[in-house]
């Protein structure tokens, strides 16, 4: 019996866009002071939607959940500050469109002012993330302080300020985010973990409906849409496409 190979159709007007993300991870996505779902990652996908006459529905997913909800089909896609470097294979991928790096953030009177004061230190880091992965992948570095695994960055942010961890490895593009938007003082250490490109992942083969959001994401970078996005979230245009 011939097993039917899955197909992938391009979405026409009027179909469901569900975009799977964290909840908890601004500013790409997150719960907003009025309850609903905002961030840069989702305007963008909101954007692409009312474009496309297609119906926008973002779907909060538990990130170790996200492969599963996209070969199932129950999301359309991952857009949510997801790195491509190193799951290149793995997904059907849009074009880059933002470049970020791994850093640690501390608080500004910890005393900490290099990755070297770490040392002895304890540094939170999410779950199933990039700045998880580059930890494990930089042992020389990650073997001189204790790791300790959260599920969000906010929980990370709490425990920093509470002073119950010294440091937590994250994505400059969130973390410039986190230390405008709290009270606290924080500084982020001169000091690259690793550095990568945000991307949209599809399931591996859809690379009919990319090639949608491709194009559209090309078209709002040309009008100056993509620019304007990013000023308002980031206080500066930081996208990559047609650069």
């Amino acid at each position: 019996m011939k097993r039917r190979k899955h197909t992938f159709e391009e979405k026409k007007e009027g179909d469901t866009f569900t975009v799977g993300f964290d909840q908890d991870f601004p500013p790409m996505g997150f719960v907003g002071d009025d309850g609903e779902y905002t961030g840069f990652d989702l305007e963008l996908a909101k954007e692409v939607c009312d474009r496309n006459g297609w119906e926008f529905n973002p779907e909060p997913i538990a990130w170790d959940s996200k492969d599963a909800l996209l070969k199932s089909g129950e999301i359309d896609c991952i857009w949510n500050g997801f790195t491509m470097n190193g799951r290149e294979d793995e997904y059907t991928w849009s074009e880059p469109y933002l470049d970020n790096q791994q850093v640690f953030v501390v608080r500004a009177d910890s005393g900490i002012n290099s990755e070297k004061d770490l040392a002895g230190k304890t540094v939170d880091v999410q779950t199933d993330s990039s700045a998880e992965a580059a930890l494990k992948d930089n042992t020389e570095l990650s073997s001189t302080f204790s790791t300790e695994i959260i599920p969000d960055y906010n929980t990370g942010f709490m425990n920093l300020e509470s002073g119950a961890v010294d440091a937590v490895a994250m994505d400059i593009v969130v973390a410039k985010y986190q230390i405008e938007s709290r009270s606290a003082e924080f500084k982020i250490l001169d000091y690259e973990i690793a550095s990568e490109q945000y991307g949209v992942g599809f399931a591996k083969g859809n690379d009919a409906v990319k090639d949608q959001v491709q194009k559209t994401l090309e078209e709002m970078a040309a009008d100056g849409t993509l620019a304007k996005i990013s000023t308002k979230w980031f206080g500066e245009d930081i996208t990559t496409i047609g650069k």
